[in-house]
């Protein structure tokens, strides 16, 4: 008797907890596990997004979140906010924000959200609009409910699950449930998922409870890669009263060519025969394709324009013809015209632009990308075409494009392939100098540096700058060296070779330190690495080093009359799998000094247990960067 009665009296504390923790403790700032408050600028308490399939055109997706929000770098994570337009329709929408205590100070309706245009600086027209929540706190913490209803008529892109946005965001109960009740075929992946607290309740409904938020630690691969992911598409789709079909990358590029592309790529005849009389004689097509690209280049700019079949249809080329702008999608498109004018074939191409590299699932067909650019393949190589620059060399790729798989789409349909790599060898940066020094420890230099590869795109575009930022740029570039004043600059960009020189005269003063009578000075003066990764007591993710890249450095240092060398750091040889790193020092005739530097770092992913190893290569590279040397009287 008295056991049943404590089985029911447990019962009712649990139903009591239970029914608390879903109502009032979700609302209070301070209820909550404080592990999850380590390492957490905003903490997501609880979030239901539930997905609806109503037909192949049209989906509704049910959102509610309450985020409690610690600091001002948690604002953005409450994410009250809905884009819409005529095929994005918002049907109920309100928020409620709580105190610290969790007592309800302020409701939002519909009509008081924020309403605003969502075309960006860079567009010239896009027709989306945003609802969004503005409010200003006056105390942390505080706690946001967010709810929304969406309806979706377009069935494209499909609203999959990322229950982890962002770093030091903790989740205490995120839940994803996909209703499937007209039987539609679709695609699924889970990725990332063994390595959370992820519970699958049924088919397409899982719920991610008690997930500290992730700290960010140097060279840490992109985001998404390393946290739980759920995609989903329809094997039938919608995109804006355009059907689709979508079993693998074939078919939806093949869908894309048919439906967005085909009736696009039309020129005038006048611009035909401009092109083709630039080309005239040419044989070789890659030759052509150098003509046409500069053509396109000095004929257009870009300016976003985001309209179209959800967006992805480029604007026709006639219409970039007659105007002289476009976006990534229409200026591509022209400039696959203009190429098919003088019998060069070429391939529209989605792939993810950015300095990270991010790949176009090869498993998982879907509507993926950010940008569009061109190929034109040859028997050994894909060469890659960025059509919205105005400036970049033909088929340069490097930082924005380079090393990550891309959809091509043919008329017969998508293929997955990879963008160009740049190795080592081709992404170097060559920095010669000669030196004179005098007995003050103030000296005069003539630098001349030479990069290539992802170098080169690391310099390129300094030549556009005014004078005085181009001064103010090296003052910066070489801040370790006090009392600069640059006294000519003479820069070369040789888009063909893909060479980008810079010729820089400076002089300074007391760059050397004087004890007496010997003075003490710094033999790299112009390529020193100064930054060390930052330590970990214990690194908790994997990391990645992007990109490969060589640096080779050699300076002629005349020593001054009446001085001598007394004593300089020995040479230096370290090889890593991260990289190799050596310099030397050697005296030769004349009274001169030649230092020469190697360093290189490779691409690759490593495990945690490697970071201590690869900080103690850096570190080593800086220790030995500021090596010394000791002159003396004669």
């Amino acid at each position: 008797m008295y056991s049943a009665k404590l089985s029911l009296s447990t019962l009712l504390l649990l139903i009591s907890i239970f029914g608390f923790s879903q109502t009032e403790d979700v609302y209070n700032a301070y209820l909550v596990d404080a592990d999850l408050k380590t390492k957490a600028n905003a903490i997501v308490r609880y979030e239901k997004e539930q997905v609806e399939i109503l037909s192949s055109n049209q989906i509704k997706v049910s959102t509610k979140r309450i985020t409690t929000v610690y600091n001002e770098y948690g604002k953005k994570h409450v994410n009250a906010v809905a884009f819409y337009d005529s095929h994005r329709v918002i049907g109920k929408m309100e928020a409620r924000i709580f105190d610290a205590m969790g007592e309800e100070i302020k409701k939002v309706r519909k009509r008081d959200f924020t309403d605003a245009s969502a075309v960006s600086d860079i567009s010239i027209y896009e027709d989306d609009r945003v609802k969004y929540l503005d409010y200003v706190p006056l105390d942390y913490p505080y706690t946001v409910e967010f709810v929304v209803d969406m309806t979706y008529k377009s069935t494209a892109f499909f609203p999959g699950w990322t229950p982890m946005h962002d770093y030091y965001v903790s989740i205490q109960h995120a839940e994803y449930e996909l209703i499937n009740s007209v039987g539609i075929e679709l695609k699924t992946k889970k990725e990332n998922f063994e390595n959370y607290n992820i519970r699958e309740i049924s088919e397409h409904h899982f719920v991610a409870e008690n997930i500290q938020g992730i700290k960010y630690e140097a060279y840490t691969p992109e985001l998404l890669s390393i946290v739980p992911r759920y995609k989903v598409a329809l094997k039938k789709f919608e995109m804006v009263g355009v059907e689709g079909v979508n079993n693998n990358w074939n078919d939806f590029g093949k869908w894309m060519y048919d439906k967005l592309l085909t009736g696009t790529d039309e020129i005038p005849e006048a611009t035909k025969e401009q092109v083709r009389q630039l080309t005239a004689g040419v044989d070789d097509p890659i030759e052509r394709a150098k003509i046409v690209y500069k053509f396109m280049q000095d004929k257009t700019r870009y300016i976003s324009i985001q309209v179209g079949i959800g967006g992805w249809k480029p604007m026709s080329a006639t219409d970039v013809d007659k105007l002289g702008y476009a976006d990534c999608k229409g200026l591509t498109n022209y400039t696959k015209a203009l190429l098919e004018a003088v019998d060069v074939p070429s391939f529209y191409t989605v792939v993810y632009g950015g300095n990270s590299l991010r790949d176009i699932d090869r498993e998982f067909s879907s509507i993926e990308g950010n940008h569009v650019i061109l190929c034109v393949p040859t028997e050994d190589e894909n060469i890659f075409l960025e059509c919205t620059s105005q400036t970049s060399p033909f088929g340069f790729t490097a930082g924005f494009t380079d090393d990550r798989n891309v959809l091509l789409v043919k008329p017969d349909g998508g293929e997955i392939v990879r963008t160009k790599v740049y190795e080592a060898d081709e992404s170097v940066q060559d920095t010669k100098a000669i030196i004179n020094m005098d007995d003050s420890g103030s000296f005069t230099a003539d630098i001349n540096i030479t990069s290539t590869g992802f170098q080169y795109n690391n310099h390129e575009g300094i030549e556009n700058r005014t004078e005085r930022d181009q001064k103010l740029y090296y003052k910066k570039y070489w801040s370790y060296v006090n009392n600069i004043s640059i006294d000519h600059i003479n820069i070369e960009n040789d888009k063909e070779a893909v060479v980008y020189k810079e010729n820089i005269k400076l002089s300074t003063t007391n760059y050397a330190s004087k004890s007496g009578d010997r003075l003490i000075f710094q033999p790299n003066m112009f390529n020193k690495l100064t930054a060390i990764p930052p330590r970990y007591t214990e690194r908790k993710l994997e990391f990645k080093i992007d990109r490969s890249f060589k640096d080779t450095d050699e300076f002629i240092i005349q020593i001054p009359e009446g001085l001598k060398v007394e004593a300089m750091t020995d040479s230096k040889e370290i090889n890593t799998k991260f990289g190799s790193y050596s310099f030397k020092l050697e005296a030769i005739e004349g009274n001169k000094l030649k230092y020469t530097r190697t360093f290189v770092l490779l691409k690759g992913s490593y495990q945690k247990e490697d970071y201590k190893a690869f900080r103690n290569f850096r570190k080593q590279i800086v220790k030995n960067d500021k090596s010394k040397v000791v002159l003396t009287k004669v």
